[in-house]
């Protein structure tokens, strides 16, 4: 028995040798310490050797990387063999929902968006991952875990100070340009003799729209190729339903203020009275059909309609994703940094035969609603989540594995592979200092403070599932032309005050569900300070711009200063 005892541990120390060697060779600790933790990690499976959990995740690189590359690691590493489901997104949503409905266990853990954390805190059925720590998970969990190195803990710790999911990756929305064609002496020249002012990053919605009109109207063609100056998407499908959650009225301006998300009203709309959400319609204090929202959507439409390729209006995100990198667009608005991996590959349009990228990504700009000490657009935050219904040695098991994939060991390799960070010692590394010439922003970006601005879903949200489901149906009506901007997001309202009023009746949410405002004449809430706001007189204010150079330096300054 000691013989085998022995023999076991050479081969997880054997393992570790291995992976560490060929692997996980960047990492921000030495080799001896990545040693330490993955001893760590051999030592606190011994009682769940054998045991093969499965876990799902939507398809990203950085969790095709944890399925091909870290399950197959911590298998070797552990003896616990780990099944990393790759699904789409709607489905990992649709499994958790049917186990939060059920409370029969389908996965040992999830990969689950953020945005959830409203529904995770009011419903009961996740168990905390603070709860673990301190509880029958606290032999399992990592002494090297570092909380404090992840930047994404605000989003997933509910209003009763719990953390009730660990951070995974993550990655914002930004506005994206080709930045070799803004560079272009005659086209700047033309610019300015057309609209005044200089060709450069959109500072606000006006100027943005100005640009997409000149790349599309103006300019037409660039080296024989007919190019365009937005890109979106506008099929009636799911994805169309996360273009807005995601946080299009935020950039308007059409919340309040307050980070992570606007208080009392966020960017869905929903106006909350403590950690009661009471109502999404301007006539209960709301603001999902308020003027700024309907501005929102009216510019969505005219610009999908009047400046970005033919094909956009039948795409879904999936299908729009690919097309700047084609070579044919000016700028995006809307542009999640998740795409930066593949948008960096050799032989692209966009890629220099240096490697490094034509086009650049920076913040998006500001609607004319939009007031400082607002967020300004949306962050992914891709988190482990646990359930209470799932077997407790099953959950514990799979913990092991979530801590395994966001540790130090691993983290700065799997960040360089899909570019999606979550730890500020990976992000102020020497090897993203190095990389990030051929990022187009990505790393000064995460280095600023300015991040702080892009946030996900807040806990204002009170069954994301429930409510995320409406948004595609009625934003396609003002997207296909069937109705106006105004008239579809009054269903949109009218239908999330519906879900809101009937989890009221049910009672399941505690003392955070919804109880919603008696209906008042929308007037008397658009009279008040802050959101929702009343229509502004001038909604094209003059188009501000700035260098990108210089925006690039003002992030660099701002992070030197945060580290003093």
């Amino acid at each position: 028995m000691a013989t085998m005892g022995v023999a076991q541990a050479d081969q997880y120390s054997d393992a570790a040798q291995k992976w560490v060697a060929e692997e996980f060779g960047q990492s921000t600790l030495t080799k001896e310490q990545q040693l330490e933790e993955l001893a760590w990690f051999a030592k606190a499976a011994e009682p769940f050797r054998g045991m093969t959990i499965n876990v799902a995740s939507e398809t990203i690189a950085t969790h095709e990387y944890e399925s091909k590359v870290l399950a197959k690691a911590f298998t070797e590493l552990t003896g616990i063999k780990v099944v990393h489901d790759l699904i789409q997104e709607g489905d990992v949503v649709e499994k958790l929902q049917t186990q939060m409905q059920s409370d029969r266990n389908i996965y040992d853990a999830y990969i689950n968006d953020s945005d959830l954390i409203g529904t995770h805190f009011r419903y009961g059925k996740v168990f905390p991952v603070s709860d673990m720590m301190e509880g029958d998970g606290k032999d399992y969990t990592l002494p090297t875990l570092d909380l404090q190195d992840f930047i994404g803990l605000d989003f997933t710790t509910g209003p009763d100070g719990k953390l009730y999911q660990l951070p995974d990756q993550q990655f914002a929305n930004l506005y994206w340009f080709r930045a070799d064609w803004f560079a272009r002496d005659d086209l700047k020249k033309q610019f300015k003799d057309i609209y005044g002012y200089e060709l450069g990053v959109p500072k606000n919605w006006s100027a943005y729209e100005d640009i997409a009109e000149f790349f599309s109207k103006h300019v037409k063609e660039i080296d024989g190729q007919r190019v365009y100056g937005h890109m979106d998407y506008g099929k009636k499908d799911p994805s169309l339903g996360w273009r807005f959650t995601d946080a299009w009225f935020s950039m308007a301006g059409a919340g309040d203020k307050s980070l992570p998300n606007g208080l009392p009203v966020d960017e869905w709309g929903i106006r909350v009275e403590g950690c009661q959400p009471v109502g999404a319609s301007v006539s209960r204090g709301g603001a999902t059909n308020g003027p700024a929202a309907v501005y929102a959507t009216t510019k969505y439409v005219d610009w999908l309609r009047d400046y970005a390729p033919p094909q956009a209006q039948g795409m879904t995100f999936s299908e729009a994703g690919p097309v700047p990198a084609q070579g044919a667009v000016a700028q995006q608005i809307f542009w999640y940094t998740a795409f930066t991996a593949s948008m960096i590959e050799d032989g692209l349009p966009v890629v220099n035969e240096d490697g490094t990228p034509k086009w650049r990504m920076a913040p998006s700009p500001k609607g004319p609603y939009w007031e400082e000490g607002m967020k300004l657009g949306y962050q992914d935050t891709g988190s482990w989540t646990f359930m209470k219904s799932t077997p407790d040695d099953r959950r514990l098991a799979a913990w092991l594995y979530a801590q395994f994939t966001v540790s130090k060991t691993v983290s700065l390799k799997k960040t360089l592979v899909g570019l999606t960070p979550i730890r500020e010692s990976d992000i102020n590394s020497q090897a993203m200092t190095d990389a990030a010439p051929k990022l187009g922003g990505l790393v000064e970006f995460y280095r600023s403070p300015a991040r702080t601005q892009w946030t996900p879903t807040g806990t204002n949200v009170p069954d994301y599932p429930k409510l995320a489901q409406l948004w595609w149906q009625y934003i396609a009506e003002a997207a296909n032309g069937e109705k106006t901007p105004q008239k579809a997001l009054d269903g949109l309202a009218a239908a999330q005050d519906k879900v809101l009023k009937r989890l009221e009746r049910a009672g399941v949410q505690g003392e955070c569900g919804p109880k919603l405002n008696p209906k008042v004449d929308p007037q008397e809430w658009l009279a008040k300070p802050g959101a929702p706001k009343a229509k502004l007189a001038n909604e094209k204010p003059q188009g501000e711009t700035v260098a990108y150079d210089d925006l690039l330096q003002s992030w660099k300054d701002a992070a030197k200063v945060a580290k003093n």
